[in-house]
C-alpha cells in the first residue's frame, strides 16, 4: 500500500495519508513518501494549491509507537542517533510546506495528535470536521514535540496557551481548536470534502505568485525588524506589479468580471 497518495486535479495537488488501518500513524514509508509528494507539489509548475488530508476515519494518530517501541531494543546511543536522522528526514516535509510558493490547506478529522498536529500547523489554512480532536501528546511519552511544533504553535495560539498545549498533553476537540486559532474554520463531517474542494479551487485560481509572495512575507513576520519586513514587502509588490497577474486583476476590476489569474510570474 502507498504511505501517501499524490493526485492532481484542476491544478489542485492533493496529498492523502494512507495507511487508515493504522490510523494513518508516522512510520519510514510514511516519512519518504511525505518528503518525495510534499517535493513533487512544490516543482510541479502545473500546481497552484496543496491539499493535505488523511484516508479513513482519523487525520493522522502521531508516530507509530509500536516502532518506537522496537527501538527500545537498541542501546541508548545508538537509537539517539537513529532518532536524530528520523526526525532530520521527518523535518525536510515540514520545511516543504511551509516554504513552497503555493497555499497548503490541511483537511482533518478525527484523531489530530502528536506529529498529526505539526503537520496540520505546517499548512496555511486548515479545515476541521467537527468530529476532530486534538492532542500534542508528547510529553505523555517522554518526548519532546518534532515536526515545528513547537516553532509553529506559539505563532498560532500565543506562548502561554503553547505552553499549555505542549506541556500538558491535553485533548481538545474542534470547537475549541477553533477558539485557538488553530484551524480556521469547524464544518460538518459530511461536508469536510466540499469544504475544502471549495477552498483549494478558490486558492488555485488566484494569483500564485503574489499568494507565494505574501506567505513568505507573513512567515517571515515574527523574526524581522519592521525595516527589514517593509523592504520585503516593497519587493515582493514590486515584483508582483511586472507581471501578468496584475494586469488581469486591473481589468477584471474595471470590467466587472472576476480577474481570470494564470498564476505565472
Amino acid at each position: 500500500m502507498t504511505a501517501v497518495l499524490y493526485e492532481v486535479r484542476d491544478a489542485v495537488a492533493t496529498l492523502t495519508l494512507n495507511r487508515p488501518q493504522a490510523l494513518n500513524a508516522l512510520d519510514l514509508a510514511m516519512i519518504d513518501g511525505l518528503a518525495e509528494a510534499s517535493a513533487r507539489a512544490a516543482f510541479d509548475r502545473e500546481v497552484r494549491a496543496v491539499v493535505l488530508c488523511g484516508s479513513g476515519e482519523h487525520f493522522m494518530a502521531g508516530g507509530d509507537l509500536k516502532w518506537f517501541r522496537e527501538q527500545l531494543a537498541l542501546p541508548p546511543a545508538e537509537r539517539q542517533a537513529r532518532f536524530s536522522r528520523l526526525i532530520g528526514a521527518v523535518h525536510a516535509s515540514i520545511e516543504q510546506l511551509k516554504t513552497m510558493e503555493k497555499p497548503v490547506v490541511a483537511s482533518v478529522q478525527g484523531a489530530v495528535a502528536g506529529f498529526g498536529l505539526s503537520l496540520m500547523m505546517a499548512a496555511d489554512l486548515a479545515l476541521a470536521a467537527d468530529d476532530a480532536y486534538f492532542t500534542l501528546a508528547y510529553c505523555r511519552i517522554g518526548l519532546s514535540p518534532d515536526g515545528g511544533a513547537t516553532w509553529s504553535l506559539p505563532r498560532l495560539v500565543g506562548l502561554r496557551r503553547a505552553m499549555e498545549i505542549a506541556l500538558l498533553g491535553d485533548r481538545f476537540d474542534a470547537a475549541r481548536a477553533g477558539e485557538l486559532g488553530l484551524v480556521n474554520r469547524v464544518v460538518p463531517r459530511a461536508q469536510l470534502a466540499d469544504e475544502t474542494a471549495a477552498l483549494a479551487a478558490r486558492l488555485a485560481a488566484g494569483p500564485t505568485a503574489a499568494l507565494a509572495r505574501t506567505k513568505a512575507l507573513l512567515n517571515a513576520s515574527f523574526t524581522q525588524p519592521l525595516s527589514a519586513q517593509l523592504v520585503g514587502e516593497q519587493h515582493a509588490f514590486a515584483a508582483c506589479g511586472a507581471e501578468p497577474d496584475f494586469a488581469e486583476g486591473l481589468a477584471g476590476f474595471f470590467e466587472k468580471r472576476p480577474a481570470n489569474f494564470s498564476g505565472r510570474e
